[in-house]
């Protein structure tokens, strides 16, 4: 069996804890592969690494951090077939499914080559007499990712990309569920040129994210994952003085209007709530249904949900693969089991899905609620898998009063022809992201992830502009040049 390893200065290091988890093929419940976890030593030698190749790294030029993104960017195209199954084999994902994750974080790199544009500052001449000011962007040290196991590459790239061009250093604590993907990245962003250990990668558990979170030489910490440990992180983490974004859980409703195309909608709720097996933080998982669109919208999708193609990453034709671990299969059958007992109506369960061949897989089928109610444990909470719940509502205000009043505010979308509503709706809703006839609103890499309310922990999202703001710090200088007169002391500030 494959022993993996972590990845400092360079070299590929097996640890010192003596502490291993399992890796599985989701598929077949196999253990394919065993992960170390690190421990302090293992965390401290990571930042150590790092810190020690910050001074040479942050003085290079923005134009050669970039040529390093450039070439960096050619090697993921090279080895997209090799990320892509590395994704599939650990996660689950259809193979197509897992390539095009991987491309969305390639983005993040094409955005970042263009980083000696992105941290120019600004400048105004004669602010006083004689005086001049200007700002410039500096980066600001260690900067940790600790990212979940949904995507192994893109959230992964998301941080240490940004953080990297901007002329930091990175530790990151990928999930141990799958980290075969963010070790190889590792390996080639040091053969596009980055030198050891400005790119670190340390794998583990709650030990190894403690250790992160307390290490004084860590400026900045970056976090994906479930709500209350993205709550835990940023005030961790913040008290620790270091500047923190922490992304949490999600709800994400897709309003149908009565008038709205409703083939349209059916072929956007089928993707955005059972591709990736709905384990996506953007993953559609609520329905609302406007008017007379339920009756419509459910008679739609009963068809299509029974017809998903399911199988393993690597059957060319899988629309949707298996959960990642067998305890997340458990933990999404509970909460089908609750609908059930809450009232919710069944519309398609998937819970007896077998595949010949894969029953020991994590195999569940997409599963169907009709008449949610928002009081519901299966509307309130995040699932994180292929259940889609559709509620009604009465009219319009009581769907966007329904979007505003839940506790996450990650992405939404609306599906409308018409263009005042739509226009309201991405107005007055109360949601970080916002797709009109946009089932997964998740922005190109030049503009910014981040939700709202209790789906982000501190000020500012992840990769785009906010990415840049977020890995540098603002320093302003005014500067005056002597010219041989002399007028005394100042005792007020200047003033132009």
């Amino acid at each position: 069996m494959q022993t993996l390893h972590h990845h400092v200065a360079g070299r590929h290091v097996p640890g010192t804890s003596g502490r291993f988890g399992p890796i599985f093929d989701p598929a077949t419940g196999e253990e394919r592969a065993r992960c170390p976890y690190a421990n302090a030593a293992d965390v401290d030698a990571a930042v150590a690494a790092a810190k020690a190749a910050f001074p040479a790294w942050a003085a290079e030029t923005p134009l050669r951090r970039a040529r390093v993104m450039f070439r960096f960017k050619a090697l993921i195209e090279q080895h997209m077939d090799e990320l892509g199954r590395l994704v599939a084999q650990e996660h689950g994902k259809t193979l197509a499914d897992a390539k095009g994750s991987v491309g969305r974080g390639l983005e993040v790199v094409e955005f970042a080559c263009g980083i000696p544009h992105l941290m120019k500052g600004e400048y105004s001449e004669s602010v006083g007499t004689g005086i001049d000011s200007f700002s410039l962007r500096q980066p600001l040290g260690v900067a940790v990712g600790i990212t979940p196991f949904n995507f192994p590459a893109m959230v992964p790239m998301w941080m240490f990309v940004m953080a990297i061009a901007c002329g930091n250093t990175f530790v990151l604590k990928p999930s141990e569920k799958d980290p075969s993907c963010p070790l190889r990245l590792a390996e080639l962003l040091e053969a596009a040129g980055a030198p050891p250990g400005v790119l670190n990668v340390v794998n583990g558990d709650k030990v190894a994210v403690e250790a992160l979170l307390a290490h004084p030489d860590v400026a900045a910490v970056s976090f994906v994952g479930s709500t209350p440990i993205a709550e835990s992180i940023y005030r961790t983490a913040a008290a620790a003085g270091k500047r923190v974004q922490a992304l949490g859980g999600a709800k994400n409703h897709l309003v149908v209007l009565p008038d709205a195309d409703l083939e349209q909608a059916t072929d956007a709720l089928i993707g955005a709530a059972y591709g990736s097996a709905g384990e996506r933080c953007m993953a559609v998982s609520v329905a609302v249904a406007v008017g007379d669109a339920g009756d419509r919208l459910v008679a739609a999708l009963r068809p299509r949900v029974e017809g998903l193609k399911i199988g393993p990453w690597s059957d060319p034709q899988a629309e949707m693969g298996p959960l990642v671990t067998r305890a997340h299969l458990e933990r999404v059958r509970g909460y089908i089991e609750t609908g059930v007992a809450e009232g919710a109506r069944l519309v398609v369960d998937g819970r007896g899905l077998k595949l010949q061949g894969y029953e020991a897989g994590y195999f569940i089928g997409g599963c169907l609620f009709d008449q949610v109610r928002t009081e519901m444990r299966i509307y309130r909470e995040e699932i994180f898998g292929p259940v889609l719940s559709v509620v009604r509502a009465a009219d319009y205000e009581t769907a966007l009063a329904m979007v505003n009043a839940h506790e996450f505010g990650n992405g939404t979308a609306i599906f409308t022809r018409d263009g005042d509503a739509a226009r309201d709706f991405a107005t007055r809703v109360q949601i970080g992201m916002v797709g009109v006839n946009v089932p997964i609103p998740v922005p190109v890499a030049y503009h910014t992830f981040g939700g709202w309310k209790r789906s982000l922990f501190g000020d500012m999202g992840v990769h785009g502009p906010e990415g840049v703001r977020f890995y540098t710090k603002l320093k302003t200088v005014s500067s005056r040049w002597p010219t041989g007169i002399r007028k005394g002391a100042d005792f007020v500030i200047p003033r132009g």
